[in-house]
């Protein structure tokens, strides 16, 4: 069986060759580009995201990554955000006073983790999703984290015949989402490329998944 092909969307953010290798370490045929088609074509398509929220809506809109996002969605295409990747897959982020527009594929806001420590920097467990695709056989494992923001709330209502997501939460200073699969949408706050082997073994059930999308 070929190697499923994934584009890792390269709009300036940083983390891209950790990402590239995690993938090919689990088996992908790997591409870093911001080419329209090559990214419309691949088998997936991995967002990364590191930085401010509002830094890395302005990058991604200027290599039109939201229309290449949207359009893959738009025909049932798999796509994976990871940390700011999946933050700004929701309606808005709100950083120092900030209230940014995201691509508003689920609702709520992005908004500071209630602790009294920031960043969340470092490994934490998990609380898996019932049906789970990305944590099958890796559901006591710890994943690292980095980060200050997150999505503390889900309020999207799917109705049949569409199947409800599989939503996976993390705690520090309140509870979070650490992982989000909806469809062929998917996305972590955690950083996978940074997980280890638990890590790889993440993204190969994810490049599993592509094979039957």
């Amino acid at each position: 069986m070929s190697a499923p092909s994934v584009v890792v969307l390269d709009y300036g953010t940083g983390n891209v060759h950790s990402a590239v290798k995690a993938l090919e370490l689990a088996g992908a045929d790997v591409t870093l580009t911001a080419d329209r088609k090559l990214a419309q074509e691949a088998d997936g398509l991995l967002v990364p995201g590191v930085g401010a929220f509002s830094a890395v809506m302005d990058a991604l809109r200027a290599v039109r990554g939201d229309e290449i996002i949207d359009r893959r969605l738009g025909g049932g295409r798999p796509v994976m955000g990871i940390c700011v990747g999946m933050q700004i897959l929701f309606e808005h982020g709100v950083e120092r006073g900030v209230d940014t527009e995201g691509l508003g594929e689920w609702p709520g806001s992005v908004t500071e983790l209630p602790a009294a420590v920031l960043p969340h920097m470092g490994w934490n467990t998990i609380e898996t999703g019932e049906n789970s695709v990305l944590f099958d056989g890796i559901e006591e494992e710890r994943f690292y984290f980095v980060h200050s923001y997150a999505a503390q709330s889900w309020t999207l209502d799917v109705m049949p015949p569409f199947p409800e997501p599989s939503l996976s939460w993390a705690e520090h200073g309140g509870r979070f989402l650490a992982a989000v699969e909806n469809g062929p949408l998917s996305a972590t706050q955690f950083h996978p490329e940074k997980s280890g082997d638990a890590g790889i073994r993440l993204l190969k059930n994810w490049l599993d998944s592509l094979r039957s999308a």
